[in-house]
């Protein structure tokens, strides 16, 4: 075994293991930090498949920034210490029959494909490429696909704060008096 194969495996195993703890941690500042380590490890991961621009935005946009993000909504909202109720056997049962079922899917659909070395050469790629790629709005742009993903990074803001927020609605009393 190279170094190589070693260090997949170790962040496959980082990968695999921190994710189960991510949502299964019923503290909610832990789920983030281990979310933090699995997204540094898939950066990794991409590191190893020489996909450094992959990486890097992997590193700055959700290590860096989401999770950080999230972790500051956490304290800001002093809910440190808060646990969620451990989950009922029912959602247990349900989560793991989809869980299943997802990887079926998955592993079957791998399995079928036949996948084939291509006889192209590599094309060379390079910062007004990427640039250009990243600014287009044709079937090889990649505007939609950011923006849909701003969307869902407000969305997983939101719905940090709404879970970190502490305490219900406030009530505000109505005194006539005053």
């Amino acid at each position: 075994m190279n170094i190589n194969q070693i260090m997949f495996f170790l962040f496959a195993v980082i990968i695999v293991v921190f994710s189960v703890m991510t949502v299964t941690s019923r503290r909610i500042l832990r789920a983030a930090v281990y979310l933090l380590f699995v997204l540094v490890s898939t950066s990794g991961l991409y590191f190893m498949l020489n996909y450094q621009f992959l990486a890097a935005i992997q590193l700055t946009l959700y290590a860096g920034g989401i999770v950080v993000l999230i972790i500051f909504s956490i304290l800001l909202t002093s809910h440190i210490n808060q646990q969620f109720e451990p989950a009922g056997l029912k959602k247990v049962i349900f989560s793991a029959l989809a869980s299943a079922a997802g990887a079926i899917v998955a592993i079957t659909t791998i399995l079928s494909f036949q996948f084939q070395a291509t006889e192209k050469a590599a094309t060379e790629v390079n910062m007004h490429s990427i640039g250009m790629s990243l600014l287009s709005l044709n079937s090889d742009g990649y505007v939609l696909p950011f923006e849909v993903i701003s969307i869902l990074l407000i969305a997983a803001m939101i719905a940090a704060i709404v879970i970190a927020k502490k305490g219900g609605p406030v009530k505000q009393s109505n005194n006539s008096n005053q």
